[in-house]
């Protein structure tokens, strides 16, 4: 995350993890860095506090961060009345854009010919995201391997713990761009439509509400990271998590394996 972010934020040591310390506002963060095209920035919700109306907001900006004497204490509607920027408020049941087009034909994306989870890649356009982090795990337990199947069919509702939301922008030609918002593997359609793409786009998450804290979940492009390798060869080799414990194996790996 970007070093400049709302008051009540408090970043990790590693400054992918993001907390909203206190109240329910004053949460918004960016990306450190500007998104590429199709570069999704996925994050996963580690925590919620009970209470408070409202969810996680995702989306983008074309300001600096730096820019900002004071970041905006809410990304709805202070951040967006500014203009240059563009926020999608996630919500437990109603996610999915449908175009005005299949709305006409009293039809949604659902008609579609389902491949979910039977693809390697989730496919936008001529834009391709490796799914193996779109979709989050259950905590390590005696029947995650049985809610991780649960997971993998997309019954995880948006706003849960252990979801996974990303947003990215998709070209449409000369210097436009739509924003597509992804959920728990899903692509939920373009949010906003004729972005501008001649300044730099940022991430923006706002923890906001009832959720308390998310982190950043890097996704792999290219090859696959050594470390990355050796948890799929591992897995393939194990029925349940858990029985890592028995493995003679570094505790790093361990962790690695039990919770990525």
């Amino acid at each position: 995350f970007h070093p400049v972010h709302g008051s009540n934020v408090r970043l990790d040591y590693t400054g992918t993890q993001a907390t909203r310390v206190e109240s329910f506002a004053n949460g918004v963060c960016f990306s450190k860095q500007p998104l590429q095209p199709g570069e999704i920035f996925l994050i996963e919700i580690e925590d919620k506090e009970l209470g408070w109306c409202g969810h996680l907001r995702v989306g983008l900006t074309a300001r600096d961060p730096r820019g900002f004497q004071e970041v905006p204490e809410y990304s709805i509607p202070d951040l967006t009345d500014l203009g240059d920027s563009w926020v999608f408020a996630i919500t437990r049941n109603h996610n999915k854009v449908v175009e005005d087009s299949e709305a006409d034909l009293g039809r949604s994306n659902n008609s579609k010919p389902k491949t979910f989870f039977t693809d390697s890649h989730l496919y936008i356009e001529n834009i391709r995201i490796p799914r193996d982090k779109l979709v989050g795990r259950s905590r390590p337990g005696r029947y995650s391997h049985i809610l991780d199947d649960l997971f993998k069919t997309n019954a995880l509702p948006p706003t849960a713990r252990r979801s996974r939301i990303g947003v990215l922008y998709v070209p449409k030609g000369r210097d436009l761009a739509d924003m597509h918002i992804i959920i728990n593997g899903e692509d939920m359609g373009a949010s906003a439509k004729g972005i501008p793409t001649t300044q730099p786009l940022y991430a923006v998450v706002d923890v906001f509400a009832a959720t308390k804290c998310v982190r950043i979940v890097q996704v792999e492009y290219g090859f696959s990271s050594l470390q990355t390798l050796c948890r799929k060869a591992i897995q393939k080799h194990i029925i349940h998590r858990m029985a890592l414990d028995w493995l003679e194996l570094p505790e790093a790996l361990k962790h690695y394996c039990k919770y990525e």
